[in-house]
C-alpha cells in the first residue's frame, strides 16, 4: 500500500515511515521542508494523490487558544484533498482523555480534530495515546525555579515514542475502524514520581516539590489514563531511560 505520511519527519512521523517501509509498504514523509503546506494548501494535493493511505502528525505550533484553528484548517484542506484524490483511510494520532480536559485549550484543539475527522468523507482510526516519555524533561522544565521543580501528583502513563509508532503504523496498515485504538504506557505514576525518579537516575539534585497548581497538568481532575481495553505498550519507563 501508499502512504502519504503528513509530518513525517517528526518524532512519530519519522518512525511510522521507517516501520511502514520495513514491512514493504511505500511510505513517503510529507512537511513543511518538503514543501507541503497544511494551512495554505500547498502542495497537499500533490501529497495524497495516489495515497491508499493518509496519516496525519502534523502538529500545532502552539499549545495555547491558536490551536484550534490550526487543526481546524489543516484537517478541512487534508480531508478535501483525501476525498478528491481517492483516499480509503485517514488515520490521526490523539491523546487518552482528550475529550476530558476542556479546560486545556491544546486538548480543546485535539478533540476538535478528532471530531473533524469522524464528521469527515474519509473512512477513519484514531489512536488515542498517553503521554510521551520523551517529553517529560519538557514538563518538568516548565516549572523548573533554580534548584526546584514543582509538579503535580497527576497519574501519568507514559508511553515511549518507538511505541507509539508502532502502534500508528499497525494501525493504518490495517482496516479503518471508524473509531478510537487507545494505547499507553505499561505502568502508572504520579507526575512527582516521575520527576523524583527521572532527577535521581540523571544525576541531577534539583529537588521535586509537590504542587497541585504546577504546571499543564494541573488542571487534569482525576485520572485520565487508559482504561480496561486498550493496548498496552512493551517499554517500561525505567528501560527507556537506561537506554
Amino acid at each position: 500500500m501508499k502512504f502519504a505520511v503528513i509530518g513525517g519527519t517528526g518524532l512519530i512521523g519519522s518512525q511510522v515511515v521507517k516501520n511502514l517501509n520495513s514491512a514493504g509498504h511505500e511510505a513517503v514523509p510529507h512537511a513543511l521542508t518538503t514543501g507541503v503546506d497544511v494551512i495554505t494548501g500547498q502542495g497537499v494535493d500533490e501529497a495524497v494523490a495516489g495515497a491508499d493511505v493518509v496519516v496525519n502528525l502534523t502538529n500545532s505550533p502552539t499549545f495555547d487558544e491558536a490551536s484550534p484553528a490550526f487543526f481546524r484548517t489543516s484537517m478541512e484542506n487534508l480531508l478535501a484533498a483525501s476525498a478528491k484524490g481517492g483516499v480509503g483511510h485517514f488515520v490521526i494520532l490523539s491523546i487518552v482523555g482528550v475529550d476530558q480536559v476542556p479546560e486545556l485549550d491544546y486538548y480543546k484543539a485535539k478533540a476538535l480534530q478528532e471530531e473533524l475527522l469522524a464528521a469527515g468523507p474519509v473512512p477513519y482510526s484514531i489512536v488515542r495515546a498517553t503521554q510521551f516519555m520523551e517529553f517529560i524533561d519538557a514538563v518538568m522544565s516548565w516549572t523548573a525555579d533554580g534548584d526546584t521543580v514543582r509538579l503535580p501528583a497527576t497519574p501519568v502513563q507514559p508511553i515511549a515514542a518507538k511505541d507509539v509508532a508502532a502502534a500508528v503504523a499497525e494501525v493504518a496498515a490495517g482496516t479503518p475502524i471508524n473509531g478510537i485504538h487507545p494505547i499507553g504506557g505499561p505502568e502508572i505514576f504520579n507526575l512527582d514520581e516521575v520527576g523524583r525518579f527521572t532527577l535521581s537516575r540523571k544525576g541531577d539534585n534539583r529537588t521535586v516539590v509537590t504542587d497541585p497548581t504546577a504546571g499543564m497538568f494541573a488542571v487534569v481532575k482525576g485520572d485520565v489514563l487508559t482504561d480496561k481495553d486498550a493496548h498496552l505498550a512493551p517499554t517500561r519507563y525505567a528501560d527507556w531511560l537506561a537506554s
